[in-house]
Parts: structure tokens; C-alpha cells; sequence
């Protein structure tokens, strides 16, 4: 079986990339729920669309900050980001 990676990242608008996997599917994530929902500074700072807007497309994974904020590949693919949980933001403490 096929890793599933992204070969192509377009910016559509606001916090919206369209993101392209080797086997052709193709998904419109929104990046801004979660990002609202995230108390901690380190990934808050991501609803300011300039800091946003840098990232890289690595591997096969979408990136920021040489690896800052990085998402599993599969909650892109399904597009199926959830909001930051509490546990999480306690982690990053």
C-alpha cells in the first residue's frame, strides 16, 4: 500500500488550503477552528494569516516554523481537523 503524502498546497483564501495527495483525492481544509480554539501562544500566534501563510511543503507534509505546527496526515486527508483539546494545551505547558 501507497503512503499517503500532499503534492500540492494552494492558498485559496483566509485560512483555507486546498491540499492535493498522491492518489489524486484533493481537500479544502480550513485551518481556522482550530486555530481559534488553541489558547496556547505558540499555536495561537498561526490566526495572525502573515506567520499563517509560511509554510512548506516537506515530505509529503504540510509544515510551519521548520516543524512548530505539523498535523497528522490522515486528519488532513479526511479532512477532519478538530478543535485544540484542553489536554493538549496542557501539554504544551
Amino acid at each position: 500500500m501507497k503512503s499517503i503524502k500532499i503534492i500540492k498546497v494552494d492558498h485559496l483564501h483566509d485560512y483555507i488550503l486546498k491540499l492535493t495527495f498522491n492518489d489524486g483525492k484533493v481537500q479544502e481544509v480550513d485551518f481556522r477552528l482550530f486555530l481559534e480554539s488553541a489558547q496556547h501562544p505558540e499555536i495561537a500566534k498561526y490566526l495572525d494569516i502573515n506567520i499563517f501563510m509560511h509554510y512548506d511543503l516537506v515530505d509529503g507534509d504540510i509544515i510551519w516554523n521548520d516543524y512548530d505546527l505539523l498535523f497528522p496526515i490522515w486528519d488532513l486527508y479526511s479532512n477532519s481537523l478538530t478543535p485544540f483539546a484542553k489536554d493538549a494545551e496542557e501539554a504544551l505547558s
